[in-house]
């Protein structure tokens, strides 16, 4: 299955990867809060992450995995802190989307501190039965 990005709020093909893999690697990741609930129609990502400009998120479906990924910036820089709770840097987050989906349908919105990806449903199947004598 072909691999989707979402930057920009935009949906593009494996040609443009945005962040890569290795760059990932060079530096501390932290995990953002995030929740996966079903409405009637679709799966749904949530992920808190305030702070954050749209070009700075990347959202990626391979099959049933979706990562999100992204770097908030510091805008204070480099000062003494007296308390330091807030977290910077490259942030990354998968989620394992637990029914099939439709990928041409995939939504990604950023609002409020929030980046929501709703993933719509795919149809149930119906799968015929066949008569084992047929089958033969």
């Amino acid at each position: 299955m072909a691999q989707m990005y979402v930057d920009k709020m935009g949906i593009w093909g494996e040609s443009e990867p945005g962040w890569r893999k290795s760059s990932l690697r060079q530096h501390k990741v932290w995990r953002p809060p995030t929740d996966v609930y079903e409405t009637e129609g679709a799966v749904v990502v949530k992920v808190e992450i305030a702070g954050m400009a749209r070009e700075d998120l990347t959202v990626s479906l391979e099959g049933r995995k979706l990562t999100i990924r992204g770097m908030r910036r510091d805008s204070a820089g480099k000062l003494g802190y007296q308390q330091m709770e807030i977290q910077y840097g490259y942030f990354e987050t998968e989620v394992l989307v637990p029914r099939a989906i439709e990928e041409e349908g995939v939504e990604a919105t950023y609002q409020e501190g929030f980046l929501s990806v709703r993933l719509p449903k795919a149809p149930a199947r119906r799968v015929p039965v066949i008569d084992a004598e047929e089958s033969v």
